[in-house]
Order: C-alpha cells, then sequence, then structure tokens
C-alpha cells in the first residue's frame, strides 16, 4: 500500500480516544492506537470533511448508554454529524482500519476484532458508502494517522502482541 503524504507540522492535532468519534470541518491530523478495536474513516471529497471513530465491540446490547464505543453506533452518529456539517452521502466514501488478532483467541466468537471489521462493511454497505481502502485484521495492532482535509491515512504496524509481552 503506498503511504499518502501527511502534513505533520498542522497546528490542528487530536488524539482520538477509544470509544471516541471525531469529525471537523477544518483540518486536523488525528492519531489513533488499534488492536482488535476498528476505526471507520469516512472523507468527504466535495466539502473536505473528514471524520474518523474508535470503536472497542460491533453491537449495543440496549442496555445503558448509546456509546460510540459500539460500531452499531459510532459509524451511524458519525454519518449523521458529517451530513448536518453539510456533507452529502453521494460525496462520502470510507477506509477502514485494525480489528487485529491481538490476543490468542481459542473460540471464534471471541475474536472481537474479525466481529468488528465484519460490523464495518456490513454498516457502510447498507449505508451505501463505498469502501475505498481497508488495512484490516492480521495478528498485530496499528497507530493511524488521519488527515480530515485530503483524507489521507498513514499506518504503522505495531508489530507484538499482548501475548508476546512479558510481565
Amino acid at each position: 500500500m503506498k503511504c499518502p503524504m501527511i502534513d505533520v507540522t498542522a497546528d490542528k492535532r487530536h488524539f482520538l480516544m477509544s470509544g471516541c468519534i471525531f469529525v471537523h470541518t477544518d483540518s486536523y491530523i488525528v492519531t489513533t492506537i488499534l488492536g482488535s478495536c476498528v476505526s471507520v474513516c469516512i472523507w468527504d471529497s466535495v466539502t473536505k470533511i473528514g471524520g474518523i471513530n474508535h470503536y472497542m465491540l460491533p453491537f449495543w446490547n440496549g442496555e445503558g448508554l448509546a456509546s460510540p464505543k459500539y460500531g452499531s453506533i459510532a459509524i451511524l452518529k458519525m454519518v449523521e454529524k458529517m451530513l448536518v456539517l453539510g456533507s452529502a452521502k453521494k460525496d462520502l466514501q470510507a477506509k477502514i482500519f485494525g480489528g487485529g488478532e491481538v490476543l490468542t483467541v481459542t473460540n471464534a466468537l471471541m475474536n472481537i476484532g474479525e466481529r468488528n471489521i465484519i460490523l464495518a462493511r456490513d454498516i457502510l454497505m447498507k449505508e451505501n458508502i463505498p469502501i475505498v481502502n481497508a488495512d484490516v485484521g492480521g495478528k498485530t495492532g496499528r497507530k493511524i494517522i488521519y488527515d480530515t482535509y485530503t483524507g489521507d491515512v498513514f499506518v504503522k504496524k505495531l508489530h507484538r502482541q499482548i501475548d508476546d509481552i512479558k510481565i
């Protein structure tokens, strides 16, 4: 995958914590760290509005707060915010990152990363938002740096599994 040029001299930077959404009309450099979590970056090629989320689990179970820590909430809330700021759904395109299997999993149902990836693809398909790039799955985490104005994303693979770290 060709690495885009990210303007790291931009004054506006944001570190996106897990369970959060960031959408802005200004140019921001947004960084986040992903393991089994997934980030969907959505960019509007006309208005240059960019959004990113960082969700931990695929589905909200309906109890408690409808938090963006769940992909089923985070993706739709991000799209909603972009539309309120002036984006048109027909101009949106998505990139998906993360969903690594960073812990040893013995039960396929416990592979949260894979379930997070499937959810992102399903929601984006239902919303008719094309996925133009993805770097998902595998056995490592990722650091991503997203330029909300250009839609460019730089990905750095983190080559140690949590299981490999000796305490």
